[in-house]
């Protein structure tokens, strides 16, 4: 089994910056793709940014110029910081990691979400 555990949400101003950390561990082979989404109004979770384990990155519209997502492979960690943020990015964030891991000896293609946490920023 494979854990994502995230930190570093709370509490900004408008126009502050944050910076969520999420790390990967367990029987894990590889990570092909880590990245953030975000709870909408309609319960979905929404793409924010991914980037691959070679490092392209992919960003929502909205938050292009803003975040810069980034990962460190040997801690299997992603990082999202967010900068300039507005009253509209208050949601609750989660990670999601595409990965190969091992089970009982058996290799599996899996992907994983992390518990969530709360971002909100106050105008």
């Amino acid at each position: 089994q494979v854990q994502l555990v995230e930190s570093g949400g709370g509490l900004a101003q408008a126009g502050g910056s944050l910076r969520l950390s999420c790390a990967a561990s367990g029987s894990i082979i590889a990570i092909k793709a880590m990245g953030w989404y975000r709870q909408t109004p309609e319960n979905q979770r929404a793409l924010v940014a991914t980037i691959t384990s070679g490092g392209s990155a992919n960003y929502a519209d909205s938050v292009k110029g803003r975040f810069i997502v980034s990962r460190d492979n040997a801690k299997n960690t992603v990082y999202l910081q967010m900068n300039s943020l507005e009253p509209e990015d208050t949601s609750v964030y989660y990670c999601n990691a595409d990965l190969s891991e091992v089970v009982f000896g058996h290799r599996y293609e899996s992907n994983y979400w992390g518990q969530g946490t709360q971002v909100t920023v106050s105008s």
